[in-house]
C-alpha cells in the first residue's frame, strides 16, 4: 500500500474474513459478497531455468501454465513451493500481493482484468484486499497483460 501511495495510485481496502485452513478465492468471494471474477489471485511460479515469475489470474479461472510459459519465453513453469513464498516474496500463502514483493519479479496479469473498471488483489496479508484499476495495478507492479487462463 505504501508503494501505491508513493506512486499516487488510488485504491480502496476491503477487509474480509478468512479461514486459514481454506484460503480459496471462491470461499472469500461467497462469504464476503464479492464477485469471484473480480478477485484476482497472485500465483508465484518458477520457470524451468529457476527464475521466479508472478501470475495474476481471476478467481473463477485456472492458470494455463503452457500459456504462461510461452508468454515468459520458457519451456515450463510450476508453482513455487509454498514453504519458499516468504523468503522469495516477503509474503505468506494467502497473503501474497503482486505489489511490493521483496524483488521485482516479472508480473503477468491475465488480460481479462481489462474487462473490469476495478479489480481486487491481495493487499499483502490474509484478510485484506485492495481494489484498483487494472491499469493502476500494471503501473504499480510493472506487469504486462496476456491471456494466461
Amino acid at each position: 500500500m505504501r508503494r501505491l501511495e508513493a506512486a499516487g495510485i488510488p485504491y480502496t481496502l476491503t477487509a474480509y474474513q478468512y479461514d486459514a485452513e481454506e484460503l480459496s478465492v471462491a470461499k472469500i468471494a461467497t462469504e464476503n459478497n464479492l464477485m469471484l471474477e473480480r478477485i484476482f489471485k497472485t500465483l508465484v511460479l518458477k520457470t524451468d531455468t529457476g527464475d521466479v515469475i508472478v501470475a495474476v489470474t481471476p478467481g473463477d479461472k485456472q492458470l494455463d501454465t503452457k500459456a504462461l510459459a510461452k508468454e515468459s519465453n520458457c519451456k515450463k513453469v510450476v508453482l513455487a513451493d509454498s514453504q519458499q513464498l516468504l523468503a522469495l516474496t516477503g509474503y505468506i500463502r494467502g497473503g501474497c500481493s503482486p505489489v511490493g514483493m521483496k524483488k521485482n519479479f516479472p508480473v503477468i496479469v491475465d488480460a481479462s482484468a481489462l474487462s473490469f473498471e476495478r479489480i481486487y488483489v491481495n493487499a499483502g496479508m490474509r484478510g485484506l484486499l485492495m481494489e484498483l484499476s487494472p491499469q493502476d495495478l500494471q503501473r504499480a507492479c510493472g506487469g504486462v497483460f496476456a491471456q494466461i487462463v
